[in-house]
């Protein structure tokens, strides 16, 4: 039989990273990701999971704790959000530039100033082109089984994932989640094979200062520059969009669940009104656009999963019919627009896909996003479609005042 609980967003996070048995943990706690360091700190401690928890003083020693462990050949984990994610920033290019598979739960928050605990996106965003692969969840049963594909994701690309969920509207809010066996995860993700190799009777420089060209080592081999590293891990970035559909396609088959790959759609078949997003404020557009079907739009959605990389290829096709497109995101790109819309944009350019793309920024800093609120600008967005006063605009949802 099944093991289902009831469980939170962060237990299933908890849950997910012992099922993977990584041999390192390292955590610093900040809310709402607090409940995950103790849990986790709590599973070592009673010997559930067979790992050194690594108690730091930062967010920033955390990852660097990683980083060495990774390197040495450990599967590993940490988890963080809000300003502990920007404080690792240095540390997220090092991991990346590395080519390291750590795995890391970013539960969604706020950045300060002004101080705020509450959810938005705009933590991970910012982090978007450290090299790290983004992944985005919509309820809990998502965060369980998107750590477990985290791994395997990471470990076949050599690209670290950021696992993102909303902070509090999924790491506080209690859902059935139903949880692997232990036998049936150790099938499905095969053990860690680290691509440096530390050997005392062969010692070697790690991570040394790369000229601009390409030089001969001291066995002779011609070795890449710094920009030949920066193209494997676009390269290795790219790759990884057939790596996490397959993934994903795989996992579906062996446990009978779906995350999407990169995407995931709701009633776009026939949709000429698309709405997009992700996390938790996509799943509840496809209440809004069952709402707007009844009323005779034809709506739908297409959730973002994969942010970085940006599955261009699977948007395009997916957004083919459509002759309105609206963004909600819980981020934005200061004196600019959302992140998102101008990422879609791009993606949309010179496909045939020439519907107006209207970004609506929502959610900042926890503020309700109500069905209502999603209907009020779909319709003034169809209405201005429908007046040619529509055009590629940023709206503010449920939000007052100018400066």
């Amino acid at each position: 039989m099944s093991d289902v609980r009831i469980i939170t967003g962060n237990e299933a996070a908890a849950l997910a990273v012992t099922l993977c048995e990584p041999q390192v943990l390292a955590a610093y706690p900040i809310t709402p990701q607090t409940k995950i360091a103790e849990l986790l700190s709590e599973y070592t401690e009673k010997g559930i999971l067979k790992a050194e928890y690594v108690r730091v003083e930062s967010e920033h020693s955390a990852l660097s704790v990683l980083i060495a462990a990774s390197t040495a050949g450990a599967r590993t984990f940490t988890a963080t959000c809000s300003n502990g994610l920007l404080y690792m920033h240095e540390q997220l290019h090092w991991a990346a530039g590395s080519r390291l598979p750590i795995v890391m739960c970013c539960v969604n928050r706020g950045v300060g100033a002004p101080w705020s605990i509450f959810n938005d996106q705009q933590d991970a965003m910012s982090q978007r082109d450290t090299g790290w692969i983004q992944l985005y969840c919509r309820d809990n049963q998502e965060i369980i089984d998107t750590v477990i594909q985290a791994y395997r994701i990471a470990e076949e690309v050599y690209v670290p994932v950021m696992v993102c969920y909303d902070g509090f509207i999924l790491s506080h809010t209690m859902m059935p989640v139903e949880v692997p066996k232990g036998e049936e995860v150790k099938g499905f993700l095969p053990p860690y094979r680290p691509h440096t190799f530390l050997d005392p009777e062969r010692p070697c420089t790690i991570n040394p200062v790369f000229f601009p060209w390409r030089r001969e080592n001291a066995e002779g081999v011609l070795c890449d520059g710094y920009m030949e590293m920066r193209r494997k891990l676009q390269n290795g970035l790219e790759r990884a969009k057939g790596v996490i559909a397959e993934t994903s396609r795989e996992y579906a088959e062996r446990f009978g669940r779906d995350c999407g790959g990169l995407i995931w759609t709701h009633r776009t078949e026939d949709a000429e009104f698309i709405m997009t997003g992700m996390g938790s404020i996509a799943a509840e557009t496809t209440l809004a656009a069952d709402l707007l079907r009844e009323e005779g739009v034809r709506a739908g959605v297409v959730g973002i999963r994969s942010y970085r990389p940006f599955p261009k290829e699977a948007l395009a096709q997916a957004m083919g019919g459509a002759k309105l497109i609206m963004v909600l995101e819980k981020c934005l790109s200061y004196g600019y627009e959302g992140g998102v819309a101008s990422d879609l944009k791009a993606a949309l350019y010179g496909t045939g896909v020439d519907a107006p793309v209207v970004g609506v920024i929502a959610g900042l800093g926890g503020r309700d996003v109500r069905i209502d609120d999603m209907l009020t600008a779909a319709r003034e967005s169809l209405e201005g479609l429908k007046s040619g006063q529509c055009g590629n605009r940023t709206l503010w949802l449920n939000c007052h005042g100018e400066e």
